[in-house]
């Protein structure tokens, strides 16, 4: 076919200064509306559309001679609108591919050469390697190989499907280009159950970044004008058909839904439980080093003024350098977006565990006070320094028992009496009114999360109380 193909966009070409300077003035002073030029390109497109027609009932059974015809008309199609001018509106070869018969084939070879594609590209060996890894400015998604070629792999299908004629044969392709991501979703999760006992290495890492990626490029697609265009349509044979609720049929046409929101949906579902094993592995991990730390002896500690200088608690140094280590690990595996996810998820756990598990287990003295103080503020907290300006605030409940635990003895002792004159001490119209008295004074104090109670039961854990308080 590229003969012929060839041929007739050699005949235009050649033949548009003599039909726009002989023959078009010719045709204006008749008052005539033609385009000598189109109306020329339009009768050598009629010849091709015939040609084709003998020609596609034999290539059916060929599917690589079919594909190759499809392929040069596509071609044709091509040049014929960018270089000529041919309008759409015209006679098109893109008509005698929408032929029920020849469309069926085309759509059947897409998914045939697609699916040999996924197989190639995930079976190869660089399946799993980022092509940019060197380069960090384009290297910011760290998308795998096998990722951005599948995500190639449909951009040349919407290419090769977007010149067809109407809307209904368009959704046909893109059903098939939702099979193809459902199909590849699917792959990613197999090899990623094969990867479960090491969600920390490299391949399930590469598989995380394939999902964030596909997902990020998909919600991309989704604002783009030809599947804005697609989903308007959808919604028109949807609204025709009674398929969608009256919910779903109002997302799609205020655009709140796109065509792609179910695809997304599965990606990002498979990407946070992703993000949770590796959450789990790593805190799992960072727990059983802290073994030592929690059975720390806080109540016989000396006091600050009795050192020269606060060190970290010994303790604390395996808990807190394999957790460093990991963060390091994966900040280098992850994409951006990613990790940071990753660290907010990690620094919730950290947070709800020490405070629950460690001060919430232990009874304080001055000296115990101040150094979980120094080892959370001068440590913990500083190793999330990398990734934000404010770290302590990801840690809010363990930043605010440290400010109740070190609390000097006259402000705590002023602090325990407000929490009891609001808190069953009186009568509970008079408690509700004091409610906010209480709240004021853990506000000016610096503690805005834990609540009132939560406070006494903090206050209790200290021991430095003078002998005739409370």
């Amino acid at each position: 076919p590229e003969w012929y193909l060839t041929q007739v966009l050699m005949w235009i070409g050649n033949h548009i200064k003599f039909f726009e300077e002989k023959i078009q003035l010719i045709i204006d002073k008749t008052d005539s509306s033609l385009d000598a030029k189109l109306e020329f390109s339009r009768g050598l497109v009629m010849l091709v559309l015939e040609k084709m027609s003998a020609d596609i009932p034999r290539l059916l059974y060929d599917d690589s001679l079919f594909c190759h015809m499809v392929d040069e008309i596509l071609l044709f199609e091509k040049e014929l609108h960018s270089a000529y001018g041919y309008p759409n509106n015209f006679p098109s070869c893109m008509h005698i591919l929408s032929e029920e018969t020849c469309f069926q084939k085309w759509l059947t070879v897409e998914r045939k050469f697609a699916l040999e594609k996924m197989d190639s590209v995930l079976s190869s060996e660089a399946a799993w390697v980022s092509q940019y890894k060197d380069i960090a400015d384009v290297d910011e998604m760290k998308a795998p190989d096998c990722a951005e070629t599948f995500m190639t792999l449909l951009l040349v299908i919407t290419d090769r499907y977007k010149g067809l004629p109407t809307a209904a044969r368009k959704l046909q392709f893109l059903e098939l280009q939702k099979e193809l991501i459902d199909d590849f979703r699917i792959r990613l999760t197999q090899v990623m159950k094969e990867e479960t006992r090491s969600p920390l290495g490299c391949r399930y890492c590469a598989i995380l970044n394939a999902v964030n990626y596909i997902a990020a490029v998909l919600a991309d697609w989704a604002d783009n004008v030809f599947f804005l265009q697609l989903q308007q349509a959808a919604l028109e044979v949807c609204g025709a058909r009674k398929t969608m609720t009256e919910v779903q049929l109002g997302q799609l046409a205020s655009l709140e839904s796109s065509v792609f929101d179910n695809m997304i949906d599965l990606l990002e579902r498979l990407r946070y439980d992703m993000l949770t094993r590796q959450v789990e592995h790593v805190f799992r991990e960072v727990k059983d080093k802290a073994k030592p730390y929690k059975k720390e002896r806080w109540l016989f500690l000396p006091s600050q003024s009795d050192q020269a200088v606060m060190s970290l608690s010994s303790s604390a140094c395996p808990m807190l350098l394999t957790l460093r280590d990991l963060l390091l690990q994966l900040e280098q595996e992850l994409c951006h977006s990613l990790f940071k996810s990753f660290w907010q998820m990690l620094a919730e756990k950290l947070d709800l565990f020490i405070y629950e598990d460690i001060i919430l287990a232990n009874h304080f003295n001055e000296g115990g006070s101040a150094q979980l103080q120094f080892d959370m503020t001068r440590n913990l907290f500083p190793l999330f320094a990398h990734y934000c300006k404010r770290p302590e605030n990801y840690f809010k409940q363990v930043k605010e028992a440290c400010v109740i635990l070190n609390l000097n003895v006259g402000s705590a002792l002023l602090l325990r009496e407000v929490l009891q004159t609001a808190s069953g001490k009186m009568t509970d119209a008079v408690a509700y009114s004091e409610q906010p008295t209480a709240i004021a004074a853990l506000n000016e104090i610096g503690v805005y999360k834990l609540a009132p109670q939560d406070v006494e039961i903090l206050l209790n854990l200290r021991t430095n109380w003078p002998s005739t308080g409370k």
